[in-house]
């Protein structure tokens, strides 16, 4: 894709308190989808879209995603010793997929702090955010990935673009929500964003679920917000800064979406991505028959 968007930024430095204890010492985007770590999901979505250089905020004990896009000479040159070629090249398509370039976030400050901390990186382009725990996979070959219909909005409209979702009254709480004026060939103007509202505060039912596209103006509106909830940073009150101050769309992208950093979103993750894998599909299709008629 001749895309306008060049860097993408990816937070990853959360805890993963919901995956505790596995998430000690792993970090919740390295829990693997069948062979896959999750964070892989969201780096070929980024190049999918034309992305080349993806800034990863990495918090302490993050060290392992940065090596798993590093080179790894030792298991480079046992695989070609054994002759495993199939392998070795998947592993060097992982190093050569983008420039991936680690930022530490020294402190836990939340998700509008994180994205604040690319700005030497990112610097005055447009840019995109992909949460490293949300996988959105598209349905099939031909249909866009999620973050390369958000550039295709932004590319037509020349203002920020996020991805929502319509989600049921009893899911509203868990999500920053839109309020919206206007929409015209499926894209949404936003007025304003409403950060996990109660359901009688709720706007409307279009929800984030995590993909971002924004001009560099939003660190402006990161820089001057002060600590919330918590202590934290949030992104959705400079979003609504930005909305109001150059304006902002929203689509509901098409495809699969799956909240891996969720343990029932990242077994339903598995399960899926289980039957389509060539080596273990037909036999994990068999299983799930098999045990669907003991119930």
């Amino acid at each position: 894709m001749n895309s306008s968007i060049k860097k993408a930024v990816i937070p990853a430095a959360g805890l993963g308190t919901r995956f505790l204890p596995a998430t000690k010492t792993i970090p919740k985007e390295m829990l693997p989808i069948v062979d896959q770590p999750t964070i892989l999901y969201v780096v070929e979505e980024c190049v999918r879209a034309g992305i080349e250089d993806i800034v990863l905020i990495a918090g302490r004990g993050k060290s392992s995603i940065e090596d798993f896009f590093d080179r790894s000479v030792e298991l480079e040159e046992t695989l070609e010793r054994s002759g495993k070629t199939s392998l070795l090249s998947r592993i060097q398509r992982v190093r050569d997929l983008a420039n991936v370039i680690s930022i530490r976030q020294k402190e836990a400050l939340g998700l509008g702090h994180a994205i604040y901390t690319s700005k030497p990186i990112v610097g005055n382009e447009p840019f995109a955010v992909l949460l490293g725990d949300e996988i959105m996979i598209p349905r099939s070959d031909d249909e866009l990935t999620a973050t390369e219909q958000l550039v295709n909005v932004f590319n037509k409209t020349d203002k920020s673009a996020v991805a929502v979702m319509p989600v049921e009254d009893e899911n509203v709480h868990k999500y920053g929500i839109i309020s919206h004026s206007a929409e015209q060939d499926g894209v949404y103007t936003v007025d304003n964003v409403i950060e996990k509202p109660s359901l009688d505060e709720a706007p409307s039912r279009l929800a984030l679920p995590g993909r971002y596209v924004f001009t560099p103006k939003i660190f402006d509106f990161l820089k001057n917000t002060p600590p919330g909830k918590n202590g934290e940073i949030q992104l959705t009150d400079p979003m609504a800064q930005l909305a109001k101050d150059e304006g902002m769309s929203a689509t509901v992208v098409t495809g699969r979406r799956f909240d891996a950093g969720d343990k029932l979103g990242y077994l339903m993750a598995n399960i899926e991505m289980g039957l389509e894998h060539p080596e273990v599909g037909e036999g994990l299709k068999n299983y799930i028959k098999g045990l669907a008629s003991q119930f």
